[in-house]
């Protein structure tokens, strides 16, 4: 003993025969490919919110009413979206995620350039109108449609089942984050309200954006792998730690129409996401007009910039805390599944509350605040919303979030057009009242009649949230569409 401690060499040939080989050694691309996806996530985001911010330059130069006129194309591109969900999200669990994000990417990226097209007048011509600007959003969204599918199944073939929730967040947090930013980013860049010398013009933001889109494209092509065991950078540690799902391949059957139709879990998860979608919509598509109209905040103001943005600013915070949440009471329950439910009934209560509050709200920052509550209870259980698509889809991950996301998306589609047909409703019938047209209606009467559709609006999103909080009593993700085994996920 007293020999063998006197050899300086050693303690250091103990330490290499104690270290594991690097080749032993978790690595950590999993991270890289999440930091891709959330940077995905923020395009997305940047060019669905840009519309909303963009719909009152985009009224004047088409010479509209008002942003109510531009209902179409928000359903247009709702309505696209929903539709083509399940195909984008069973082509990626076919051939895998990779090619179809590329796709998908690089089709919206030209569709956002040329919507800053729109109503463009060159050589004595107009290039589209109103009836183009709702066809190419139409396009728009058939060509967005599966990113979120995609994704998810990235996440699926990438992470292990313990952090799908946080995962998720992540990529919703960073998404929500940009969304909240981009009516500030909006206001900067075309230079209204405070900013009044603009960078660009409103149809130079969109071509910004949509290149910012293509760039994105170039180095995920060649970087991403649709499975840890193609990537180079992947040690056999990293897919020991993200486990055996990536040995199941990508499916190679149909979509399983019988199953999934047949799953009341996944009938009550979707229709569940619908209900919270149709709410959360209002937040990047009327909201601006909204705080215009009752609050009289300036377009372009940089309070209203602020305010626009804060349900997505704060929602982010509960993306990110959502996989914490659930967490926390999965140990405190055992069951990660149930923990999930428990975090949904308790938030979309919670939500139902707020709506209420935002009804009667005395002043713009009592409001924001109580629909920025609502929008960070939303965002605490999309993570849990999603990882349940992982556990009742499994090799179909990708179909079955692509149904959760397609029957959301005809939420946002009956927003879209019911916000618009409420608005208008309320002032035909004010101007029937008084016996003139709409267009005779005064300004003040208009005003009045615009904020009562509004107050119809929030009396409905309050049913919508006790019903969603119902829709959660109803989903057991212990049962996939599709038996096989399926992971632990007891804490």
């Amino acid at each position: 003993m007293l020999i063998e401690s006197a050899n300086p060499n050693s303690e250091q040939q103990s330490h290499r025969r104690s270290s594991p080989p690097a080749e032993d050694r978790p690595t950590y691309v999993r991270y890289v490919v999440l930091a891709m996806v959330c940077s995905l996530s923020m395009i997305t985001y940047l060019d669905r919110v840009c519309f909303g911010s963009a719909a009152p330059e985009i009224a004047e130069a088409l010479s509209l009413g008002g942003v109510s006129d531009l209902k179409w194309a928000f359903t247009a591109f709702a309505l696209a979206y929903a539709i083509f969900e399940i195909p984008s999200g069973w082509l990626g669990d076919r051939w895998g995620p990779r090619g179809v994000l590329i796709r998908i990417v690089t089709w919206w990226s030209v569709c956002t350039i040329l919507t800053g097209m729109i109503g463009l007048r060159f050589a004595g011509i107009t290039l589209g109108g109103l009836g183009s600007l709702i066809v190419l959003r139409f396009l728009f969204g058939a060509g967005e449609a599966g990113a979120y599918p995609n994704i998810t199944r990235t996440i699926h073939n990438w992470f292990p089942p313990t952090q799908w929730e946080h995962a998720q967040g992540m990529i919703w947090m960073t998404g929500r984050l940009m969304g909240g930013l981009t009516p500030l980013l909006w206001a900067i860049l075309v230079g209204t309200g405070a900013f009044s010398l603009p960078l660009l013009s409103w149809r130079g933001a969109f071509y910004l954006f949509g290149g910012i889109g293509l760039i994105w494209c170039f180095g995920f092509a060649l970087w991403f792998r649709n499975r840890p065991s193609e990537h180079p950078g992947v040690s056999q540690a990293e897919q020991a730690l993200i486990g055996s799902r990536t040995h199941h391949g990508e499916s190679h059957g149909g979509i399983p129409w019988r199953n999934l139709l047949a799953s009341r879990s996944l009938l009550a998860l979707c229709l569940m996401y619908a209900l919270v979608t149709f709410v959360w919509i209002f937040n990047i598509t009327y909201l601006p007009s909204y705080l215009q109209e009752r609050f009289a905040i300036p377009k372009g103001d940089m309070l209203g910039a602020i305010y626009g943005g804060a349900p997505l600013w704060v929602g982010a915070i509960g993306c990110l805390a959502g996989g914490s949440v659930v967490s926390y009471l999965a140990r405190r329950s055992g069951d990660r599944r149930r923990a999930r439910r428990v975090l949904g009934v308790g938030a979309m209560a919670l939500c139902s509350g707020f709506w209420i509050g935002a009804l009667y709200s005395p002043n713009i920052h009592v409001f924001c605040i109580l629909v920025a509550a609502s929008a960070f209870c939303i965002d605490l259980t999309i993570g849990s919303a999603w990882a349940t698509c992982q556990d009742l889809g499994q090799r179909h991950a990708g179909v079955t979030a692509a149904s959760m996301n397609m029957v959301g998306t005809f939420g946002a589609a009956l927003a879209g057009w019911l916000t618009g047909t409420l608005i208008e409703t309320s002032v035909a019938a004010r101007a029937a009242v008084l016996q003139v047209t709409v267009e005779q209606l005064p300004l003040l009467e208009k005003h009045a009649a615009v904020l009562h559709g509004y107050d119809w609006l929030f009396m409905i999103n309050v049913g919508v949230f006790v019903t969603a909080a119902v829709c959660w009593c109803f989903i057991d993700a212990s049962k996939p569409i599709v038996p096989e085994t399926t992971p632990s996920m007891a804490e």
